[in-house]
């Protein structure tokens, strides 16, 4: 069998033991980027696979993979702290171009090689819109995976008739008002008592379905959203700047997108939960009716955790890297859109 990278998070340790320290690659700005490797050596993987975290997480995000899959396919993973999370620097100039470049840096300084896959959770799937990466970095990419992606309501070609009618919309556009003009009720807000902890959000079926639910009693859900450290300017800059950049403004309609793989139409997949109650599957379903080439995979009873179901991971790397659809993972029809 190919010998496992160590997780390096996954270590016996004592309280006395001084706090690990992930290693780092300083990118052309003079930031420093945090990362971890798992899976099989690099130079010895069939397959490298980066791995983008979402919104209050980090490098240490549970991605587990059975061995046996992992020894099969010769994947190496590398996750790392998107800029301002864990260990990594913040980037005040955070854009939509930054965090690609992020990547493109992070794969070039690490030698990923001539070809890698990258897969984008929930938040993290915002700088995958690959329209600012050079053409260079373009043909290096194998495959794209985007579970959940968040949904910016700002793109032009969302029919009107989908957005009015979906509930987050206000809620998003009130939340993005008071997080750009007023961040510091904002952050006076969410620190004091009366205000609801992410402890009590993950236990309301108004943010997570049933599912969600299970999954939330074996992982560690949003580490970074706690009063505790939310009281932390850096933390609360960062989610802040990091929320601002994704439902904001872009320069481009990801919808009016070509395929980046014209010879290949099964390397972009987004993968949805049917009872997601943060991202509607209705423009889910929308983005990929208008850009085909897209390999859209909806779980019937999924939520917005998908990412932590017992199975689904491995589906998502299957899809992926060997084209193989699961015939629990495709779309219902019992909702149309425009």
């Amino acid at each position: 069998a190919t010998q496992l990278l160590p997780a390096q998070l996954e270590t016996d340790s004592s309280p006395e033991d001084p706090p690990l320290v992930s290693p780092t690659v300083k990118l052309s700005d003079g930031r420093h980027i945090a990362y971890r490797e798992r899976g099989v050596p690099k130079a010895k993987s069939n397959c490298k696979i980066i791995i983008v975290h979402g919104f209050g997480s980090s490098k240490d995000m549970n991605f587990q993979v059975p061995q046996e899959l992992i020894e099969e396919l010769g994947i190496y993973f590398l996750l790392y702290d998107r800029a301002g999370y864990g260990e990594s620097d913040p980037n005040p100039k955070r854009s939509v171009k930054s965090e690609a470049f992020d990547i493109q840096e992070l794969a070039d300084q690490l030698q990923l090689g001539p070809k890698f896959y990258v897969i984008g959770v929930s938040m993290g799937s915002y700088p995958i819109w690959i329209i600012y990466l050079p053409v260079d970095y373009l043909r290096r990419l194998a495959g794209v995976a985007m579970v959940v992606p968040v949904i910016n309501y700002r793109w032009p070609s969302f029919p009107d008739s989908l957005t009015r009618e979906d509930y987050r919309r206000p809620l998003v556009k009130l939340l993005y008002w008071v997080a750009k003009y007023t961040p510091g009720l904002l952050h006076w807000s969410v620190t004091r008592k009366w205000f609801p902890s992410p402890s009590v959000m993950e236990e309301k079926p108004v943010f997570f379905n049933k599912r969600d639910m299970e999954a939330l009693k074996k992982t560690e859900g949003f580490p970074m959203l706690t009063k505790e450290r939310l009281r932390e300017r850096s933390v609360f800059n960062t989610l802040r700047n990091d929320f601002l950049v994704c439902y904001g403004d872009w320069d481009f309609d990801p919808m009016e997108l070509t395929s980046p793989f014209p010879q290949n139409q099964n390397c972009v997949h987004i993968w949805q939960g049917y009872e997601d109650k943060i991202v509607p599957f209705e423009l889910q379903r929308c983005i990929s009716k208008k850009l085909p080439w897209i390999q859209y995979h909806e779980v019937a009873d999924g939520g917005h955790l998908l990412v932590h179901y017992n199975g689904l991971r491995e589906a998502i790397l299957r899809a992926m890297l060997l084209g193989e659809e699961h015939h629990l993972y495709r779309p219902s029809a019992d909702k149309t859109v425009p």
